[in-house]
């Protein structure tokens, strides 16, 4: 595994220890404070939407500038600091202003940080490669989970001291940055336009399919509340924070596997997978019986389903993406992805305030099979979409 690999992976393993000590208390947070669905689903995907936003232009500049590093530490030194605002909040709508500002952060160093990945790793092995850094991504955020449990259960801290803790942790993601070596890269005269025009149309396509089923992948934040919902006065806090752990334990243990399987036979196949059980997850969320092994097997292929989705994603963006402009192109796939949240999470909080939370998961449902019958047309003979790589004749 390339040292840059291992390094990206160690901070977003730091990163995501301190994300998800707050992740999993955020929308029982919220709902303490008189946040409803909509407004749960606004902080969820306006935070999303907003930092995507710049993921493209971050993209663009570092694919312009030549430079990759510089984004990444400002984008993860941006999430550390307002990260300990969090701490200071004293009402839900709050989070609609400080929520996208601590995912500016992540809209500025994604695309650059994935574009190291991708130069760092040889293409056979690029889903392995992006399966790695996912899975220490999420090992984090099992940890982190773990963590905030721990201190809410053991020793009943308030949610504004863990913000506080969990913002100090991220400032130690930092230091493995330092020790990053990109390859170097001369500036670009290029534009936007030029970065969007390189898009093959397969590349288009898939984006537009990435887009739809994000629209399907609203906010975590109504998978807590609805464990909440199930067992909230049973057991307060602590199952729906357990239940979060093993939704990232489970992303962990796939993500790799996931990546290496695609490397194999194709980041469709995988893809189809993803997108073909999360249909049946979201109808067990809107109709399943609320007993506790339901709602455990259904976290599980939550976690399952996003670890084939989002390694495979990433790869496939990087193999269809010319390697001048590959960051311009994962910021326009993110990018996509999070615009699309936004109405997703509108939609899903309205459902969820108007008719109930079997509604907002029917929902979910019903653009996840959109997204999956978009994916099953593309074209057998499309060389990217193929089941299995074909070697090049020389």
């Amino acid at each position: 595994m390339n040292p840059n690999i291992i390094l990206l992976g160690i901070v977003s393993f730091l990163t995501d220890v301190s994300s998800e000590m707050i992740m999993p208390l955020l929308p029982l947070f919220l709902a303490s404070l008189g946040g409803g669905g909509l407004i749960i689903g606004i902080v969820g995907g306006l935070g999303d939407s907003v930092s995507s936003i710049l993921k493209v232009f971050s993209g663009y500049f570092s694919d312009k500038l030549g430079k990759r590093k510089e984004f990444v530490f400002a984008g993860y030194s941006i999430s550390a600091l307002a990260k300990i605002s969090f701490a200071f909040v004293t009402a839900a709508w709050h989070f609609i202003i400080l929520r996208p500002v601590e995912r500016l952060g992540k809209g500025i160093r994604t695309a650059p940080r994935d574009a190291i990945i991708a130069d760092s790793a040889e293409k056979e092995k690029r889903g392995k490669g992006f399966g790695f850094h996912r899975a220490m991504d999420n090992l984090g955020a099992v940890l982190g989970s773990i963590i905030a449990l721990f201190l809410v259960v053991t020793y009943t801290l308030t949610f504004q001291t863990i913000f506080l803790v969990a913002g100090l942790v991220a400032f130690l993601a930092l230091i493995p940055i330092l020790k990053v070596k990109e390859k170097p890269a001369e500036p670009k005269k290029t534009s936007l336009k030029i970065g969007f025009s390189s898009l093959s149309s397969s590349l288009r396509f898939f984006i537009i399919i990435s887009s739809v089923f994000a629209m399907a992948n609203f906010t975590y934040m109504f998978y807590i509340l609805k464990a909440q919902e199930l067992f909230g006065v049973s057991f307060g806090l602590a199952i729906p924070i357990i239940l979060y752990v093993l939704f990232n334990i489970a992303e962990t243990v796939f993500s790799i596997p996931m990546g290496s399987l695609s490397d194999r036979i194709g980041r469709r196949n995988v893809l189809l997978i993803g997108y073909g059980l999360f249909v049946p997850m979201s109808l067990g969320f809107a109709l399943s019986a609320p007993s506790l092994i339901n709602i455990i097997i259904l976290f599980f292929i939550y976690g399952f389903v996003l670890s084939a989705v989002d390694t495979t994603g990433r790869a496939l963006v990087s193999d269809l993406a010319h390697a001048e402009y590959r960051a311009t192109a994962l910021g326009t796939y993110h990018t996509s992805i999070g615009l699309a949240t936004l109405p997703g999470g509108i939609i899903a909080g309205m459902l969820w305030d108007a008719f109930g939370s079997s509604a907002t998961f029917l929902y979910g449902a019903c653009m996840g099979f959109v997204a999956f019958i978009l994916l099953l047309s593309a074209k057998q003979n499309d060389i990217i979409f193929q089941c299995r790589r074909q070697p090049v004749r020389t």
